[in-house]
């Protein structure tokens, strides 16, 4: 897990690798090449995982010097790719995956990629034949930014290091800002929130053949990893279970693979709660008598506070717990650093929940974390998912059915008749529909403003989905397919990599083996959602390993912080003096009088207060940090 960047055409400049130097604490490297196309610059910053030597240095050569790599990453199937080329005849001197990775590019180029198990992002520049290629993993765990102009292409895991470029200017991209604001979804696009930016999406790769590709000319990006198909895969309840559990366990196994500390997030939800239960039955069978380090995040109060779950995991593995209590002075004073480290503002203070933990492992020495996410939406998780649940029910008449899940997410959740029936709407509202009138159908007055007022109606999650080339949604495979590739996930995995190696961590996500992933897509509805419950063929797979009262749980929280408290408490000045701030930052942005009436609505507990209010805000602060224009 490191910082990369590469840059083609541009001055060299070791400055926009060490910028990133907190994703690489452990060694720096540099190298430039000259090219037709002028200089090459690739750099490094190393967080060291496996083989801690200087073996594993990069900038790395190989093939006498033929390939050059910078590499952020970890490839989990690396030993086993390794005794394949060895059979071929490679010969390697390092025990790293970096290595091997190399070795498996001189020996099958892109065909490489399906190879790979884990989660990448590198850049190879083939000297022999003047080639520079760039890929990224399936789901975009690994970040890869772009940046291009008549002057060259430069690439980095972080916006900011490209920002100050020849020509990269700090321009505000308002169609994705609108997103944001209205919706709350970010890195749904290949565009970011920096009109200069974008990024290679998950499962994308680019390879510029520098005698035909000049800079100013289009990238010739292409998908590796194609979109992921929903399917009718029908198993009995037992045997999706016992094949989810076993992929699962496989990828937690590969996921152990390290030569520092592993430990692991625990929130005391069924996806952090089944990786740390399956940690400990793979530690017994190796006989590894070191308890597992967990991370959770907890507070006082009781609404969201989740230690009684966290404390039945605890209770029931061999581990070492490491509580962490996020504060409202913590929240705010760290705001600007977080959203530096972000790049792009972040939609709520659950960001600084997840930041916290990871400060609290760094300070526990732990340095590579095992995580929950991608869970939720590969097994339609939220509770949003009710709604085309039982929207297929009506379509098929299954009255009986229906009736029972309302009853059961009446006694599960709390949900009243009207509730329900008002959300049950939304999946028979064509999307063309939304896209009518003045403005986009329900969006606030308080983004009617001249800034918006001229971008094509519409909204984000139908801007996600054109993205990568996915149909209307009509049911919980189509949501799961469009939350995995195109929406929720990638925005939450940003969000992971940024807080993660702000503080020199590596998160690992195990619920993202790709084998997994798509078993759980292929799997039928009816392993999903059953009435009131969500994620059946998880609860399935780890019964028997999770403690009781966390595989009963119907809640869901995530990283939930007591918002409504700090905002209408002492937090209140706080976010009225950073609305005003936004508003006097970015005229124009949104209708002031409108937004200063919905503010105070929340603040008052004149309507539920949402993560609305928060997102305001730090669009001001984003705006402070990095000088942004519109």
């Amino acid at each position: 897990m490191c910082g990369i960047f590469a840059s083609l055409g541009f001055p060299p400049d070791r400055a926009n690798i060490d910028i990133v130097s907190h994703r690489g604490p452990d060694g720096s490297g540099w190298k430039v090449f000259e090219t037709s196309r002028g200089s090459l610059a690739l750099g490094h910053r190393r967080l060291a995982i496996i083989d801690l030597t200087e073996a594993g240095h990069q900038p790395m050569g190989y093939a006498d010097g033929r390939y050059w790599m910078v590499y952020n990453g970890e490839i989990y199937n690396y030993l086993e790719l390794k005794s394949e080329l060895e059979a071929l005849g490679w010969i390697f001197t390092s025990h790293s995956d970096s290595e091997v990775l190399m070795a498996a590019y001189a020996q099958w180029g892109e065909d490489a990629l399906p190879r790979l198990m884990g989660m990448f992002a590198f850049v190879v520049w083939d000297a022999r034949e003047q080639r520079l290629f760039m890929a990224r993993d399936r789901f975009g765990i690994k970040p890869l930014y772009l940046a291009s102009s008549s002057r060259g292409i430069a690439a980095g895991s972080e916006i900011k290091q490209l920002l100050n470029l020849p020509g990269i200017s700090r321009r505000m991209n308002v169609a994705r800002m609108r997103d944001f604001l209205a919706s709350g979804i970010s890195e749904h696009t290949a565009e970011t929130m920096f009109a200069d930016v974008q990024q290679l999406r998950g499962g994308e790769c680019v390879m510029l053949d520098l005698a035909k590709w000049s800079p100013g000319e289009a990238l010739p990006i292409r998908r590796w990893y194609g979109i992921l198909k929903s399917g009718g895969l029908e198993l009995s309840e037992q045997e999706a279970g016992e094949r989810f559990r076993d992929l699962l366990t496989k990828s937690v196994q590969l996921h152990l693979r390290s030569d520092v500390p592993v430990g692991s997030c625990l929130s005391g939800g069924l996806d952090s709660s089944s990786i740390v239960c399956l940690m400990d039955r793979l530690l017994r069978e190796q006989n590894v008598n070191a308890p597992i380090n967990t991370i959770s995040a907890c507070y006082k109060e009781k609404e969201v506070d989740e230690r009684p779950f966290m404390e039945a995991v605890v209770a029931s593995v061999h581990s070492k717990p490491h509580y962490v209590y996020p504060t409202v002075n913590d929240a705010i004073e760290q705001a600007e650093k977080i959203t530096w480290h972000q790049d792009e503002p972040y939609g709520s203070t659950s960001i600084f929940a997840q930041w916290s933990v990871f400060s609290a492992a760094r300070r526990a020495g732990v340095k590579v974390m095992l995580d929950g996410q991608g869970a939720d939406e590969q097994l339609a998780g939220y509770h949003s998912g009710f709604y085309y649940y039982m929207a297929d029910l009506v379509r098929r008449q299954r009255w009986l059915a229906l009736a029972r899940a309302v009853e059961q997410r009446r006694a599960f959740h709390g949900l009243s008749y009207l509730d329900q029936l008002r959300g049950l709407s939304v999946p028979f509202i064509p999307r063309r529909l939304l896209g009518r009138g003045k403005h986009v159908l329900g969006t606030p007055d308080w983004l009617a403003s001249d800034a918006f007022r001229t971008l094509p109606s519409g909204d984000a999650f139908s801007t996600a989905l054109a993205g990568i080339g996915v149909g209307p949604v009509r049911s919980i495979g189509d949501l799961c397919v469009a939350m995995t590739q195109g929406s929720n996930l990638t925005m939450l995995l940003h969000w992971e990599d940024r807080n993660s190696m702000a503080h020199g961590i590596e998160a690992r996500v195990p619920f993202l083996d790709h084998n997994l992933v798509e078993f759980s897509i292929g799997l039928g509805e009816s392993h999903k959602i059953v009435y009131g419950d969500t994620k059946r063929v998880l609860r399935r797979a780890m019964a028997g390993v999770l403690p009781l009262a966390v595989a009963n749980r119907r809640d869901k929280l995530g990283f939930a912080t007591p918002e409504q408290t700090w905002f209408r408490g002492p937090l209140r000045q706080a976010i009225e003096a950073g609305v005003e701030d936004t508003l006097t930052r970015f005229p124009g942005l949104l209708h002031a009088d409108n937004t200063r009436h919905l503010t105070q609505q929340m603040l008052a507990g004149d309507r539920p207060l949402d993560f609305t209010a928060w997102r305001i805000v730090n669009v001001g602060i984003w705006g402070r940090v990095f000088g942004v224009t519109m």
